[in-house]
């Protein structure tokens, strides 16, 4: 008796993220939704592996020929909420991005009170690559608190410590000054779990009143502007990501050329930059 022969193909949701048009998450509420169509019949589940000899529609509109894997860094004003859409109506990262940016995913997350640098890419993939605990990317992050930490003080942080029952690795700590009140820390950690930084210095009794974060792996802020968004240069991104040396994923039809106005969210077309 011959084995059962592997599915062909991707899952659909996997192939919409790699094309850039959500994260997987992000597609499979959009199927279930009722918003994707293979082959011309509306799909209700991801369970559903495509080829490229499938069609694929997004709210009607095919995708299409893919464009190259690109990556910006956006310097993230606080106040801003790094979804896509925000059950409370605050208001998103999306709706602070030029008019003529691509429709992007942002890497990671940077909370409501957070500010700094936060990477947005049009690829899935990347996305997926540079969230994962194995890439072990240092995060770094200037952060102010209120109180008169010592060295003593911040030994927990620097050895790994449990909160509420989560453990937290060790973390690269600097107490660069003391400002009466306040103190500034550099603080890096390669794990990146909600509001980690905040938690754990609450639970030293110390509380922070700004976090910037400076930098993401070789990726810097810099001296970019508050609210400004510039594009890393594809011999950067080759470099540091590897992607010469990888072939391009295969999606049928590809990357939905879709533009979604302020409200819905994401968006598309050009800016620049990139430092290491």
């Amino acid at each position: 008796m011959s084995k059962p022969q592997p599915p062909t193909g991707d899952r659909i949701a996997k192939i919409l993220s790699r094309a850039g048009v959500a994260s997987r998450r992000e597609a499979e509420r959009m199927i279930t939704a009722g918003r994707v169509a293979v082959n011309g019949k509306v799909i209700d589940s991801p369970a559903l592996n495509v080829t490229e000899s499938d069609k694929i529609a997004v709210d009607g509109l095919p995708l299409t020929e893919p464009e190259p894997p690109r990556l910006w860094l956006f310097h993230k004003p606080s106040g801003l909420v790094s979804t896509d859409s925000d059950e409370k109506g605050r208001e998103t990262i999306y709706s602070a991005l030029p008019e003529d940016m691509p429709r992007v995913m942002s890497i990671g997350r940077l909370d409501l009170n957070s500010e700094g640098l936060l990477l947005l890419t049009n690829d899935g993939g990347i996305k997926r690559r540079l969230e994962l605990p194995s890439t072990g990317w240092l995060r770094r992050y200037r952060v102010r608190v209120n109180g008169r930490p010592t060295d003593a003080m911040l030994e927990p942080l620097r050895a790994g410590m449990t909160v509420e029952g989560e453990r937290f690795q060790s973390m690269t700590v600097t107490l660069d000054r003391q400002q009466g009140s306040n103190a500034w820390l550099t603080i890096g950690l390669r794990e990146g779990k909600n509001r980690e930084i905040r938690r754990a210095l609450a639970a030293i009794d110390l509380t922070v009143n700004r976090l910037i974060r400076i930098s993401y792996g070789p990726f810097q802020l810099g001296d970019l502007k508050l609210g400004a968004v510039e594009e890393v240069r594809r011999r950067i991104l080759r470099d540091q990501l590897g992607l010469d040396k990888e072939e391009p994923a295969k999606t049928p039809q590809r990357a939905l050329r879709q533009r979604r106005n302020r409200s819905q969210g994401p968006k598309r077309d050009t800016p620049r930059r990139a430092d290491t």
